[in-house]
């Protein structure tokens, strides 16, 4: 398969796994036990159907949106991936050009493979930088200080791992701690000589964020278990996220946000959205997928915060769907991952591209020219069998 036969989500997942070698593609396609959730978070879509308008008499049709204080040309936001230079030598760099390049917001992980420095001088894209909380207290005050003098539009603080998923995917395949490489794992690094290639001889894996504190994952022979596990405190309160929203005095989501429970706590402690979502199925599986529950958040607070559905989207209907039941915006990582590992920018543009072709399109057929066309009566639930 090449770049120019990539149509949709699907097609660059076959050419990732073209592209990498088995533990790395694994790693970004896999969730944790028996990836019940990460399956239900795409089929959840597939249980409402639109209903579309016609005769409307709409000749175009605009898919901007303002989110956590940004204008953006797109209601899809880039959320932040960790080791993005393990899927591609281009990395976070290639992300950031392409969210530019569409008008989204870009998504910076704390275990980002480039620095705060240098993607907050990159590009002029709006920017979010997903931040824990630290063991050590320091750590986290210095990464918020670093975010406000690289001027980044906004905070995401997740809160869904303050214990590692059980990824057994990674176990099979070589990606634990400490590595476990198998005959069939070796073979597939040495059949994939130019992903090794570009490991091997291009900038140095670092994860420069993070990496004068700590040293867990800054090589091949870490992982990203090992720095949730030893650094990130798992005994965070919703004292600890408010006294962040002051330090950080800009728009500040919480991510990973589920329960209708919690939704109200964030509205409570001035929190400006919440990220429904559950980590794209890599920390508790059988939670519910965010779609699923998205209808009993929005009644009990949309309107109050901001709604950004995370996870499970491939296609530019997954997005509609969305709205129409009251999210302002969604966010996506596999989507652009995929695409990354695929062909560096140039995939992700097409990725991007597609999406966005994908919503124009669709948003004309639902008889819609805005974003706020879209409703409730627009779907129709569709029946158990």
């Amino acid at each position: 398969m090449r770049l120019k036969n990539c149509y949709n989500t699907g097609d660059f997942r076959k050419l990732a796994k073209q592209k990498l070698p088995a533990p790395i593609f694994h790693y970004i396609d896999g969730g944790a036990d028996d990836e019940v959730t990460l399956r239900r978070n795409t089929e959840a879509f597939n249980g409402y159907d639109l209903v579309p308008n016609v005769l409307t008499g709409i000749d175009s049709v605009d898919l901007s949106t303002e989110v956590l204080g940004q204008k953006l040309k797109l209601p899809l936001l880039f959320a932040p991936t960790a080791l993005q230079r393990l899927f591609h030598h281009q990395g976070e760099r290639a992300t950031a050009r392409a969210a530019e390049k569409v008008g989204s917001m870009y998504g910076m992980s704390t275990i980002a493979t480039c620095s705060i420095e240098e993607m907050g001088a990159l590009t002029q894209a709006p920017k979010l930088f997903q931040i824990y909380v630290h063991k050590d207290p320091a750590m986290t005050v210095d990464l918020i200080d670093r975010c406000k003098a690289a001027n980044f539009d906004a905070l995401a603080l997740t809160v869904d791992t303050i214990v590692a998923g059980n990824r057994e995917r990674d176990y099979v395949t070589g990606m634990s701690t400490p590595p476990k490489p198998t005959l069939a794992s070796l073979l597939s690094f040495a059949l994939h000589p130019q992903w090794s290639l570009n490991y091997l001889f291009r900038d140095k894996f670092d994860l420069p964020n993070v990496s004068k504190y700590v040293k867990d994952g800054s090589d091949m022979k870490s992982s990203v278990v090992d720095y949730i596990n030893h650094h990130i405190n798992s005994r965070i309160s919703w004292d600890d996220a408010a006294k962040m929203i002051e330090q950080w005095q800009k728009p500040f989501a919480i991510k990973g946000v589920m329960s209708v429970a919690d939704a109200k706590k964030a509205v409570e402690i001035g929190a400006s959205a919440i990220m429904l979502s559950n980590h794209g199925g890599r920390q508790l599986d059988g939670s519910r997928a965010p779609f699923d529950h998205l209808k009993a958040v929005v009644d009990a607070v949309g309107g109050d915060i901001e709604i950004i559905l995370d996870g499970g989207i491939r296609r530019g209907t997954h997005v509609l769907k969305a709205l129409a039941l009251g999210a302002n915006a969604c966010s996506g990582g596999r989507f652009y991952l995929y695409a990354l590992a695929a062909a560096g920018q140039a995939g992700v543009e097409r990725a991007i591209g597609n999406l966005r072709n994908e919503l124009e399109r669709d948003m004309m057929l639902m008889g819609c020219s805005r974003l706020a066309d879209l409703n409730e009566t627009m779907l129709a639930l569709r029946p158990r069998c």
